[in-house]
């Protein structure tokens, strides 16, 4: 069997006064390395797409980071201009994947602002500016500290007894690397919450009715893929399930054949 392909939605971004879709290349990296499997960039567009014909090629979903945040008129709040920057053609590419991948039984990963857009996707809602709020960590990006710093693996997150990721990664305390300034705020009601941070921030939940992997985490285990125990084995339960979903599909008969 060829290597299974996983989609990954990309953002927009402007260099030189171009207009670029663009995945970070730890995404990619880490699909490559740690899951095991080849990835498609899906460009992103506010109106036109086929969801459908894109996941029709694909035998995965994942819904990266990013540095833009999902518009706040998609979860009903009010929006406030220090809540961007807003990435609509993202916005509009990812939900409707995000949906559908569930619908159809397609693996999901969902990073960052991937498990922000899975919670809105499934009609949840997200707090802006969570290090404001009584009682919660500053969880934004230390500044004044090159990559590697900013990605350090330096924050304790519970893992729910008899969860998904408990069977991943095993129940009780582990040490990620989670950044962020937005958080899940109503949790979706098709989602189930796997980890929460010591001051009670969503950190990671699952689809509650998927029938295939479906899992988002606000942490960033891309970026130590290859050498962080905890980080490899979540990418490696998504890969596994790639492959499995690529193995059940019918095999494509070429047309010269039918003919």
């Amino acid at each position: 069997m060829t290597k299974p392909i996983v989609a990954i939605p990309a953002d927009i971004r402007s260099f030189d006064g171009a207009t670029w879709h663009a995945v970070q290349h730890q995404y990619l990296r880490a699909t490559l390395n740690a899951a095991g499997v080849m990835a498609f960039i899906i460009p992103a567009f506010e109106e036109g797409y086929d969801t459908d014909a894109i996941l029709d090629r694909v035998d995965g979903l994942l819904v990266s980071g990013s540095a833009s945040n999902v518009h706040p008129s998609l979860y009903g709040t009010e929006v406030n201009d220090k809540d961007g920057p807003f990435d609509p053609a993202r916005d509009a590419t990812s939900l409707p994947l995000i949906r559908r991948a569930i619908d159809r039984a397609i693996p999901l990963l969902a990073i960052c602002r991937g498990i922000q857009e899975l919670n809105v996707a499934l009609g949840g809602s997200l707090a802006s500016e969570i290090h404001e709020q009584p009682g919660i960590w500053d969880h934004r990006r230390p500044e004044g500290v090159d990559r590697d710093g900013m990605y350090a693996i330096r924050q304790t997150v519970h893992v729910r007894e008899g969860s998904c990721i408990a069977g991943i990664l095993g129940p009780g305390e582990i040490r990620v690397n989670s950044l962020h300034r937005q958080a899940i705020a109503r949790t979706a009601p098709r989602l189930q919450v796997e980890a929460i941070a010591e001051d009670g921030t969503v950190e990671a939940v699952s689809v509650i009715d998927a029938k295939a992997f479906a899992v988002g985490v606000q942490w960033h285990p891309e970026y130590w893929a290859e050498t962080d125990k905890s980080s490899n084995q979540l990418f490696a339960a998504f890969g596994d399930a790639v492959r499995s979903y690529a193995a059940a599909k019918l095999p494509v008969i070429p047309a010269q054949a039918i003919a």
